[in-house]
């Protein structure tokens, strides 16, 4: 094959907005892609109303990535939320922002968006190749790939871009795999872990059977000085949902710490505790409790199956017990959703192998942007952002790279 300029390895977000600016900068780009198709986990995404980013203000847009937010910040600062809005209008998919403060496109989904973004791709020269699984470098530092069709293809580019994204939803082409081929290099990497996941808990059949499925609405869940509203969904293994997915990051540590963790659902977190016990007092006489839950309490079905699940033993009748339960319900998690479940995925490339430009450090010309780095976020937004962001940082690193290089020759 013809050696472009700059390989991409990897047709998400992160290497589509490296590509367009390196193409837009004059270099010719060529995009290796796993998979029949670009940018497949983006589509999924996009089903249910592609989530951009958020409106927030920055600083604490920022405060979202904990840990990383040190390591993330200049990329972010320098391609922030706006500019990501700014770049979607440019595309047609103008952006608005939603009640949460989370922001859409209008169409609220994202193949509009990706068919125009390819197509401005095309017009810059990009060149897309599919079905081809990236296996690592040969002894002369060539890319090597399998082609879908049959054999190898050598690919010797001037700098190499790699947004394979992290191990979630492998059938849609990321399945961490190259952390071995960066591991053979010397290259560091925090250990693949689920993120934005559902937990496992140890249902009865009955709430197996008749509420998996069943969502619980505009609850609070509480974790380690942790507060987060939102709505939940039971399911036949466990809990998942927004809410959830937000305290994902230290409830799957306090889980891999000591084997299990214990959830706090506030099941009317609009009610203090003292107007719900004086709800709660008035009972008629002979009513069933599920009854007076429902019409007292203002508590679904499936919220009432739950309180039964949480509670010791049967269910208090006195008002100040049945109120402290509903305020501070405990669900035991017995584990962690698979990685091939989760929403996205923690760990990946250390922040000391990378330099500002997330060049490796190791191997000067092989820079990595997206879910590879080893960060993690809720949703809302960040995901998407952080991805872009970083793509737009490498792309500057990648393309400084090669012009240094072009002048030493």
């Amino acid at each position: 094959m013809t050696s472009p300029d700059i390989a991409i390895i990897g047709a998400g977000p992160a290497g589509l907005i490296a590509a367009e600016r390196l193409a837009e900068a004059g270099h010719r780009v060529a995009i290796y892609e796993r998979m029949a198709s670009p940018a497949r986990k983006f589509l999924l995404a996009g089903r249910g109303g592609l989530n951009l980013t958020h409106s927030e203000p920055l600083d604490r847009f920022l405060d979202r990535y904990g840990e990383a937010r040190a390591w993330l910040e200049p990329a972010i600062r320098a391609f922030p939320p706006q500019a990501l809005r700014d770049w979607a209008d440019g595309l047609g998919a103008e952006s608005f922002v939603g009640s949460s403060g989370r922001v859409f496109p209008k169409a609220m989904k994202a193949s509009p968006l990706l068919r125009a973004w390819l197509s401005r791709l095309d017009r810059l020269g990009v060149r897309l190749v599919s079905g081809r699984h990236w296996t690592g470098w040969d002894e002369t530092g060539a890319l090597r790939f399998a082609a879908r069709e049959g054999g190898e293809d050598l690919v010797r580019p001037r700098a190499t871009l790699l947004a394979l994204g992290g191990a979630s939803w492998p059938r849609l082409g990321s399945d961490g795999s190259w952390a071995q081929l960066l591991a053979a290099k010397g290259v560091a990497t925090a250990p693949l872990r689920p993120a934005n996941a559902g937990f496992h808990v140890a249902w009865s059949p009955v709430m197996r059977e008749r509420f998996a499925g069943q969502p619980l609405k505009r609850v609070a869940l509480s974790f380690a000085a942790q507060r987060v509203m939102g709505e939940a969904m039971i399911d036949e293994d466990g809990i998942e949902g927004g809410a959830v997915y937000a305290l994902s990051g230290p409830l799957r540590e306090a889980l891999e710490r000591d084997g299990h963790a214990d959830l706090t659902i506030d099941l009317r977190p609009d009610l203090d505790m003292a107007a719900l016990a004086t709800r709660l007092e008035r009972r008629r006489a002979g009513e069933t409790l599920s009854n007076h839950l429902r019409k007292a309490a203002g508590l679904a079905p499936a919220a009432i199956a739950l309180l039964r699940e949480a509670s010791p033993g049967p269910l208090p009748t006195d008002a100040g017990a049945l109120a402290v339960l509903i305020k501070a319900a405990s669900l035991r998690l017995t584990g962690t959703a698979a990685i091939t479940r989760a929403i996205s995925t923690a760990g990946g490339i250390t922040a000391d192998e990378v330099e500002a430009d997330f060049m490796l450090k190791r191997l000067p010309g092989v820079f990595a942007a997206g879910e590879m780095l080893d960060w993690e976020a809720p949703t809302g937004g960040y995901l998407l952002q952080a991805c872009f962001a970083t793509g737009v940082t490498a792309a500057a690193g990648v393309a400084r790279f090669v012009t240094a290089r072009h002048a030493r020759a």
